[in-house]
């Protein structure tokens, strides 16, 4: 691993709960599956922190930075942003600019994919999951999360095209894959809140705060009831299966 990476997973208990709970599930994915070393693809990962130290060889694919609504948002990526994750990374393999409504990438090509908060910013969101399907091995895993619409049905990020209640996605999951699973995750509290806040050194207390909450929001989120609790909480995480 490198600096970077090591560094980073020092800091991982402090950062907000949602991407632990996604790195979690991947460890957990990739640690049974067949293949030792599987083929994970990123799509919309940016810098893809949370694919740090899993074993597997990731691919991030993207969408470029050319909009001053991608720029204000932090979405899509510049050419700087691929040479420092080249840099900092061990366990990328390649970065593609590549749109996943109309993927170049073969079919069958990986045993893995993940997609953070992506599919609220896709307008064809019944295409791009039918691109990943296609790109994924049979019996490959789909691994989602995307804002949790039961609680937050209104849109307030600009670039998001809409929300998915709980129902809404497992029946759209459940158009293209198998075994589809939906469910609740990440306490939306006043902790959460703090915890979304910026870390920087010339903000000693503000950082201090913010990843003392993010210990809070993860002790509330780690609820048995949580996937289960429909209102309060605000995301979504589902896994699906293509199949056979």
């Amino acid at each position: 691993m490198t600096a970077f990476e090591l560094a980073y997973r020092c800091a991982e208990p402090f950062l907000p709960p949602l991407y632990g709970s996604v790195r979690r599930q991947l460890l957990e994915i990739t640690r049974s599956g067949a293949s030792a070393r599987p083929e994970l693809l990123d799509v919309g990962g940016r810098k893809s922190h949370y694919t740090i130290g899993v074993p597997a060889n990731v691919t991030i694919s993207e969408l470029p930075r050319e909009t001053e609504t991608q720029a204000a948002l932090g979405l899509g990526v510049t050419d700087e942003m691929v040479s420092r994750t080249r840099a900092r990374r061990s366990n990328v393999r390649e970065i593609l600019l590549d749109d996943m409504t109309r993927s170049r990438l073969p079919d069958a090509c990986f045993d893995l994919a993940v997609a953070v908060e992506v599919l609220e910013h896709v307008e064809e969101d019944g295409l791009f999951l039918h691109e990943v399907a296609r790109v994924l091995r049979p019996g490959g895993v789909f691994l989602m999360t995307t804002p949790n619409g039961d609680t937050t049905p209104t849109p307030h990020n600009a670039d998001h095209k809409r929300h998915y209640t709980r129902a809404q996605l497992h029946e759209l999951l459940g158009a293209v894959f198998d075994d589809v699973r939906v469910e609740y995750a990440v306490v939306g509290s006043r902790f959460r809140r703090v915890g979304l806040r910026s870390w920087s050194a010339r903000h000693p207390l503000r950082t201090m705060a913010s990843m003392g909450a993010n210990v809070i929001n993860r002790i509330e989120s780690a609820r048995a009831d949580v996937p289960a609790r429909a209102i309060g909480t605000r995301h979504l995480i589902a896994r699906a299966v293509r199949g056979r």
